[in-house]
């Protein structure tokens, strides 16, 4: 099945493009060459890493092509450049008719919640956004639209077993950490990564140090986008700099500069990756790769996508846990003799603890 998207296009542009895929000429084709088997038409707009990000992005629009492979339609999808992008993206989707709008990512949230106002026949899923409002006494109260699916995911849980993971393993006794931008969904991780360290000291008596993150301070080191490879080598080389030999980079394509920059210094520090299993998204970087701490958008796109063909979309929120497989830790690969069998074994009953609520998650402020 080809992919559809359209690169950096204003509203105008956009439209017409999609039109042309969408409806065009008829000439959909399905796997065997024939006729797309299905009126259903399932459509995604990205943020700014754009839809071959071998990590965000592209994990959500691998739910939507599985989808459109199981019913018969050809996804479209529309990438944007800059934050400017997401009303005019959506909006150009919604004038196509297409049947679901997947918009991924946090920073897309309030064009979301704008166009599902406004469209309210429209059937919308959002990737990592969680509707709130504020309410008069400054208190936070959730917000349900009955025309959005919220996909969020816990993965704060994945990464706590990374952090652990990662104290276990390292040499020098410090592990570092950057993000893309300073956002609750970036953030999640590096906060369950900090607890994990935090919980591994306290259980073994270490003094494992982290770098790159302050969870008290809720700030530490960040590129500013999702699509600055040379920041992120920048980023990379000062943790290591710092003594890091264990690194997680939480910016999707941003972290193909933790690659460069470990490729090029010749040392043996070693990355986890984020959202997909590194070794499947970036196979030629695997023998970096420890693990990666997975977020399974590309089940909860699919599942969504396939509900809302048989007519059994719901609005409101789905959270992707430990406990139901929306999140979790990656097999270690290359690493698979180097993982002590001790530290698998208390990974195991951590991971058992944190399903049943036994275990906090965040790190204490």
């Amino acid at each position: 099945m080809r992919r559809r998207w359209f690169k950096g296009l204003g509203p105008v542009l956009a439209m017409a493009l999609v039109t042309a895929a969408a409806c065009g000429e008829d000439n959909d084709e399905g796997e065997d060459g024939g006729e797309a088997s299905s009126d259903f038409l399932g459509c995604q707009v990205t943020d700014e890493g754009g839809v071959d990000d071998n990590s965000f992005n592209e994990t959500a629009f691998d739910g939507l092509r599985e989808a459109g492979e199981e019913l018969g339609f050809e996804p479209s999808v529309l990438e944007s450049q800059s934050d400017a992008d997401y009303a005019p993206n959506i909006e150009a989707l919604v004038e196509q008719d297409c049947d679901l709008i997947v918009t991924v990512g946090f920073l897309l949230g309030d064009a979301t919640a704008a166009a599902a106002e406004e469209n309210p026949d429209q059937n919308f899923a959002i990737v990592d956004f969680d509707f709130t409002r504020e309410t008069d006494g400054g208190e936070v109260e959730d917000v349900t639209y009955d025309n959005v699916r919220e996909l969020t995911f816990a993965t704060d849980q994945a990464a706590f077993l990374a952090g652990y993971l990662a104290a276990g393993m390292t040499e020098t006794g410090i592990v570092g950490t950057y993000g893309g931008r300073n956002i609750p969904t970036v953030t999640i991780f590096m906060d369950g990564f900090a607890a994990g360290i935090e919980h591994y000291n306290q259980e073994n008596g270490e003094d494992v140090q982290l770098v790159g993150w302050d969870a008290e301070a809720g700030d530490g080191s960040f590129t500013g986008d999702f699509e600055d490879q040379a920041a992120g080598r920048a980023l990379t080389e000062q943790l290591i700099d710092q003594g890091a030999d264990i690194i997680m980079p939480v910016a999707g394509p941003v972290g193909q500069g933790s690659i460069e920059a470990i490729r090029t210094g010749g040392g043996d520090q070693r990355l986890i990756w984020v959202d997909t299993d590194g070794c499947v998204s970036v196979p030629d970087a695997c023998d970096l790769f420890l693990t990666s701490v997975m977020k399974n958008m590309d089940v909860a796109v699919r599942d969504t996508t396939l509900a809302a063909a048989e007519g059994e979309f719901e609005g409101g929120i789905y959270t992707g846990t430990l406990e139901n497989d929306g999140v979790g830790l990656a097999p270690f690969n290359e690493y698979e003799d180097e993982v002590p069998q001790e530290l698998r074994d208390q990974l195991d009953e951590l991971r058992e603890q944190i399903e049943a609520g036994e275990l906090e998650t965040q790190p204490s402020r």
